[in-house]
């Protein structure tokens, strides 16, 4: 049996638990550590078929997107929110506690 590397096992795990995958970005987003938001779109993106599919469905070219998801990259906002919209995902502003009012 050949050994699946974490890329390949959290994909799996996203194709599963889509709840799961939402649970983490959030999680990841909060942290604000945009190296591991980058990872998990990565592997995000291989559980929806591929860079490729997601890059398409994002209009966007697979090039540009695999500079995009790269250990270098810095997604723009609106990047960020066509690849999101091509995993039925989207970003949402949220007060850090809930009811309290903004400031």
């Amino acid at each position: 049996m050949k050994d699946r590397s974490h890329d390949e096992a959290m994909a799996e795990v996203f194709r599963r638990d889509p709840g799961y995958a939402v649970e983490l970005l959030n999680s990841i987003l909060e942290d604000g550590d945009q190296g591991e938001l980058l990872i998990a779109l990565r592997q995000m993106a291989d559980a929806f078929g591929g860079v490729r599919s997601v890059a398409k469905s994002a209009d966007l070219n697979p090039s540009q997107l695999y500079r995009t998801l790269s250990d270098k990259g810095n997604p723009e906002v609106r990047s960020l929110t066509a690849i999101l919209r091509a995993m039925g995902l989207r970003l949402a502003i949220q007060p850090i506690q809930p009811g309290a009012p903004a400031h």
